[in-house]
């Protein structure tokens, strides 16, 4: 995570790359063998939230996964470790007209919300950066109420000889934290208290959702 926060360039070029369709789905291909055209699918679907949800986005990066949102949206909370990339996710807001997006810096292993704060959580791209992936899951399980929902994406281990070199490399320069497989993601899930999890993997990239569980659970 701390390689994000310092790393400029490295911000600026993949926030450049995954916000214009084309590059990242040229992206998605040649780095992790992936077809992105369903990632790009799944952003365009939820136009604003419901009346009275909450919306938790983490790690906000530049602000991608609300490009489609309308304006007047409210309940929409984007939260980052990187000042830079908040600074792009407001200049994105800005533009689009969602003035009333909530923007947060936080770490997303003790994320300033409280207990049962948010409807819905997007996590995009952002799980293979954290330190601990599962404790990760663990503070959105935390800050969902019951039976709120995960949906997000993530680079797995796996996905062929040449995307985990790449991986490996990624790890070395401090782009990359903890990378786990697309067999983990349902293991860390129902440890932070998921359930009806799902997950599917296309090449190094993993589509996953699941549940809070109502009750009983961590």
């Amino acid at each position: 995570m701390d390689g994000w926060r310092r790393a400029r360039l490295t911000a600026v070029i993949y926030d450049f790359g995954v916000a214009h369709e084309r590059l990242g789905r040229l992206g998605g291909r040649l780095l992790w063998g992936a077809d992105m055209r369903r990632f790009y699918r799944d952003l365009d679907r939820p136009r604003k939230p419901a009346d009275g949800e909450r919306v938790l986005d983490v790690p906000c990066g530049g602000g991608t996964a609300f490009r489609k949102l309308e304006p007047g949206v409210s309940g929409y909370v984007a939260l980052d470790l990187s000042p830079l990339m908040l600074r792009r996710a407001r200049d994105r807001a800005r533009r689009g007209g969602l003035h009333g997006i909530g923007f947060l810096q936080g770490d997303v292993a003790d994320l300033p919300l409280r207990d049962g704060e948010f409807d819905r959580c997007l996590s995009h791209f952002g799980l293979h950066c954290f330190p601990d992936p599962a404790a990760a899951l663990a503070e959105m399980a935390r800050v969902l109420r019951p039976r709120g929902r995960l949906h997000g994406t993530a680079v797995v281990r796996g996905g062929g000889p040449r995307q985990d070199a790449l991986i490996r490399l990624f790890q070395r320069i401090g782009i990359f934290a903890t990378v786990g497989t697309a067999r983990d993601l349902p293991r860390w899930l129902d440890a932070a208290g998921f359930d009806r999890v799902e997950v599917d993997a296309d090449g190094a990239v993993a589509y996953f959702s699941a549940r809070r569980a109502p009750t009983g659970r961590p």
